[in-house]
């Protein structure tokens, strides 16, 4: 029994017989076609269920096609050896099922097939043709990566980027949250629309309050004059709440009714203020694990998780080290106003092999630190590896705090908290990154241990 009609579209005849035979020995009905416009011919003579197109054809862009080829019941897979995050986001909102970069793997094409025939169908013709909006200059701000874990995000991007629901994005310190937020925001209709930015963790009480809602005049000591918020003036942009775990309990009703009613208040204000923007919150924290300790509104909670992206660690994608590297390398050689270096594969091999706990942010600068000190074009891998855990063995060896059996939790996180501030010399902003807290968190511990700092005669 044939299992349905699917037309493969690729300028590689060897491809195409491979695929044929492969999916024709599965139960399907296949034909082919080596170029666009035979594709569009094949596709109303043959009127396939399912399109398997390749984005480089030699007469057309296949993402242009899928505009040609659109019909009720017909889902397109699009296969390609550029996968890149633009063309993947280009490809999700053209209307693709799916998207495979090559060497094609045929189990993961083959479950993508089943998959797609389980799947309800887009009536693609009943959809209202979109303008075409032109994507975001990432040309120093790229999202760079073509592991399976990356190309889940950028389809989650290109999904999001079509509507206006409010997304939680998870991930450790130095993944790009932030450039993930701007990657929705700019592929959106409303990209010509502002972007907010508030670190929810750099702004106490009072002042992130005033930032997100604004305040009146003479409302509390220093409001001198009437200040829109974020929230006004996102219109109807996006306002992205990083780090937004660290909201106050306080501010956390407030922050709720907006994202359930879009309206708000100004402080000292009586007038109920109408926002349309979106919210696109980041976290490195564990949210429900501070619901459950009392540090989170559970209902808030679950209004911030209405979707997730998981951004991965670097660690869980190492294949795109080498990339992201060249990447990083030529971004800098262009804010340094120098010329383009590359990396000795001794050094590739050994930062291939490091868990980089500081993410794509520990890399960008261990590669500036080792830019600026190379002369020629080539970066030596003794300039690299010496720094490639440097870090962690400061973490690991340095600070040394001595614990007894009876100590409370309480007892032992004062007693740690107080090493490293001791070896940091009390620089707050060290402490906070060997410790993995917010400075405010910090300043709190320090209140609520009452850690005073000695002074040395």
């Amino acid at each position: 029994m044939k299992k349905g009609r699917i037309l493969i579209v690729d300028d590689e005849s060897s491809l195409l017989e491979s695929l044929e035979m492969f999916l024709a020995e599965k139960g399907y009905v296949v034909e082919c076609a080596i170029n666009g416009a035979e594709g569009i011919y094949k596709s109303k003579v043959f009127n396939p269920e399912m399109v398997i197109l390749d984005v480089r054809l030699p007469d057309m862009n296949g993402i242009d096609m899928i505009e040609k080829i659109k019909a009720k019941k017909r889902n397109i897979i699009i296969i390609t050896a550029f996968h890149d995050m633009e063309t993947t986001i280009k490809a999700i909102k053209s209307g693709a099922f799916e998207y495979i970069p090559k060497p094609i793997d045929v189990e993961e094409l083959e479950r993508a097939i089943a998959k797609a025939f389980k799947s309800p169908c887009s009536d693609m013709d009943s959809v209202d043709e979109k303008p075409e909006y032109s994507i975001f200059d990432f040309e120093q701000k790229k999202i760079v990566g073509k592991s399976s874990i990356m190309k889940e995000v950028f389809k989650a991007i290109g999904i999001l980027s079509e509507n206006r629901v409010t997304v939680l994005i998870e991930g450790e310190t130095g993944t790009g949250k932030e450039l993930i937020a701007r990657a929705i925001h700019y592929h959106s209709p409303y990209k010509n629309e502002p972007f907010r930015v508030i670190n929810c963790s750099a702004i106490v009480g009072t002042l992130l309050e005033s930032e997100l809602f604004g305040h009146e005049k003479g409302s509390f000591t220093g409001a001198v004059c009437t200040k829109r918020g974020k929230l006004e003036l996102a219109g109807e942009g996006t306002i992205f709440l990083d780090e937004v775990g660290e909201i106050p309990l306080e501010l956390q009703p407030k922050l709720l009714r907006f994202l359930q009613e879009k309206e708000f208040e100004r402080i000292g204000g009586d007038r109920q203020i109408q926002s349309k923007a979106r919210v696109i919150a980041a976290t490195n924290r564990d949210l429900w694990a501070m619901v459950q300790k009392g540090l989170l509104r559970e209902d808030l909670f679950y209004r911030l998780n209405v979707t997730t992206i998981k951004v991965p660690a670097l660690r869980e994608r190492k294949s795109d080290i080498p990339l992201i590297a060249d990447y990083l390398l030529k971004k800098i050689a262009y804010e340094l106003r120098g010329s383009p270096k590359k990396i000795e594969n001794q050094a590739i091999s050994r930062m291939m092999d490091y868990d980089w706990p500081g993410n794509v942010r520990e890399l960008e600068n261990i590669l500036t630190h080792a830019f600026v000190n190379t002369r020629g074009n080539v970066i030596p891998g003794d300039l690299i590896i010496p720094l490639l855990g440097k870090k962690s063995h400061y973490r690991q060896h340095n600070i040394k705090a001595e614990f007894k059996d009876e100590m409370t939790l309480q007892e032992i996180e004062r007693g740690y908290i107080l090493k490293v501030l001791e070896s940091t010399r009390w620089h707050l902003g060290k402490t906070c990154e060997i410790l993995g807290i917010s400075r405010p968190t910090l300043r709190q511990k320090i209140k609520e241990y009452r850690m005073t700092e000695e002074k040395k005669i």
